[in-house]
């Protein structure tokens, strides 16, 4: 296998039109060692204290309350950590089947379940669902900007363009249509020589066959590999996505985030 020393800094802020009078964030910001990755660094940067605990996926999830009045929130993550190219499976205790299960983001319409008859085989392969990702790839290029976070997997078809999270969304509707247990994952993504910016955090989708999780990242139509830092994952974006907050008050909202990963200077 081979390895790579990642770091990352990505950074949220939330400002308000109006002072907000209670404000809660979820933060699935850190991510865990596993049999491809490990965690040799990692440090949230937050304006309280959090209280750390572990969500339903197995997430590490912190819970962020702010209880005075305030008109910004900045949260960073920082960290290094060891990839392997051993991403393109994951064993955990979860059992698959809930996994089954459709959500609003990730419920097909009349559209996505004639598309993902195409792909039904029996028994269901590991060349179908490759398949079925790059047919995904080919009907909806990757467009930055085409979309929003609530946006549907069968709203993101039907416009025929998407970003990492839509075609993640869109092959979990189909893999369940078939059939096949499907997650998503929220993470980051190492791209040499590109511009830092360009998909720093990113998402991909995890299908279960043959008694393992087997990843696609059908934006780049790869396996999750040692440029993959995996973050969180759920039943669609909703659940793993890396902040998510309710508040009370504060009228209009502007959310800046950005993230940058490059390699560690011990590895160049």
């Amino acid at each position: 296998d081979t390895a790579m020393r990642l770091a990352i800094s990505h950074e949220t802020v939330y400002r308000y039109e109006n002072p907000v009078k209670h404000s809660t964030q979820y933060l699935r910001l850190t991510p865990h060692s596993s049999h491809s990755q490990r965690i040799i660094d990692w440090e949230l940067e937050l304006p309280v204290p959090a209280v750390k605990s572990m969500d339903a996926y197995g997430n590490i999830l912190h819970v962020l309350t702010l209880d005075y009045p305030h008109q910004e929130i900045r949260i960073r993550a920082k960290g290094l950590v060891e990839t392997s190219s051993a991403n393109d499976t994951d064993h955990d205790s979860l059992a698959p089947m809930p996994f089954l299960r459709h959500t609003d983001l990730t419920r097909p319409d009349s559209a996505l379940r004639i598309f993902a008859e195409h792909f039904r085989r029996l028994p269901p392969s590991l060349a179908s669902l490759h398949q079925l990702a790059e047919a995904i790839h080919q009907r909806m290029p990757y467009q930055p900007g085409s979309t929003d976070v609530h946006m549907t997997a069968a709203q993101a078809f039907s416009n025929g363009s998407g970003v990492c999270q839509d075609h993640t969304h869109v092959f979990i509707a189909c893999a369940r249509q078939l059939g096949v247990p499907a997650r998503y994952v929220s993470g980051y993504l190492y791209v040499p020589d590109q511009q830092m910016q360009h998909v720093a955090s990113h998402a991909w989708a995890e299908a279960w066959m043959d008694g393992d999780w087997h990843s696609f990242d059908i934006s780049n139509l790869t396996p999750a590999n040692e440029h993959h830092l995996k973050l969180a994952i759920g039943m669609d974006y909703l659940d793993a996505c890396p902040v998510r907050g309710v508040r009370r008050g504060g009228g209009g909202e502007e959310m800046q985030a950005a993230a940058w990963v490059w390699l560690d200077q011990q590895q160049q």
